[in-house]
């Protein structure tokens, strides 16, 4: 029975691991003394880039090999329109009326909004996904759980920035992290005690291309285009390449 423990809570354990480095991206918000726009352009840049890059690289492309190029387009493109729809049914005015904030602060707060949903969902199936691989293989396991934390650091990043430039508060920032982050232990917990029975590797599949097209969704119409205002396209686009940069690294080192 010892032993048996043993196997459930180190796989648990190693999903908080790599939930902390969302958090820890957060932390960049709090070394921000004079927070000026080309910031913001960085971090929304850099945020679209990863996004899009895990995307396409990691979660499509792990779904059409493991379920078909077709099924996986289903699933991809499902995730778009299901985010279309929220982003239609619950207007940006539903976030903000009650805060005292510019039109632009606003859009970025709502744009925060929905990047810490699209990662939380994204960290979800992360953190099954690590559960089920330390269950058949602890180093497995261990090293898809580094390769998460490096993913999830500028995720972190991601989320902050613009949460603290529309609200100035550093408190809210990391908050904000701080739920995107723990959907990976939870996502794990679920599937430990209610979705293992019956998850299959199609279903997870569909799941990641689900949530490859809700970040692309994100990222073409919310990140990207904030990012421009205000004409800074290179740092918009340095964001962009350096996010990729950054994804690619991690995913070839392990």
């Amino acid at each position: 029975m010892n032993m048996e423990i043993r196997q459930i809570v180190l796989p648990l354990l190693l999903t908080c691991f790599a939930a902390i480095f969302t958090v820890l991206g957060s932390l960049v918000s709090f070394l921000i003394r004079d927070f000026k726009k080309t910031y913001l352009n960085f971090g929304l840049g850099l945020s679209a880039g990863v996004m899009i890059y895990v995307s396409f690289v990691e979660l499509f492309a792990t779904s059409a090999r493991d379920i078909g190029f077709f099924k996986a387009n289903i699933a991809f493109f499902a995730g778009i329109l299901i985010v279309m729809l929220i982003d239609f049914v619950i207007p940006h005015e539903y976030i903000e009326e009650h805060i005292s904030m510019t039109s632009h602060q606003r859009k970025v707060l709502a744009s925060g909004v929905l990047i810490t949903f699209g990662i939380a969902i994204h960290n979800f199936p992360e953190g099954l996904a690590v559960l089920m691989s330390s269950l058949v293989d602890i180093k497995l396991g261990v090293s898809l759980a580094l390769a998460i934390a490096l993913h999830n650091f500028p995720e972190g990043v991601a989320i902050s920035l613009p949460i603290f430039y529309a609200t100035k508060s550093k408190k809210k920032a990391f908050w904000y992290s701080f739920l995107a982050g723990i959907a990976e232990p939870v996502g794990a917990l679920i599937g430990l005690l209610i979705l293992m029975p019956f998850l299959s590797p199609a279903v997870l599949s569909f799941t990641l291309a689900f949530v490859a097209g809700i970040m692309v969704f994100i990222s073409f119409d919310e990140l990207l285009p904030l990012s421009y205002q205000g004409g800074e396209y290179h740092i918009s686009i340095l964001g962009v390449i350096i996010g990729m940069l950054i994804m690619a690294l991690s995913l070839s080192l392990f």
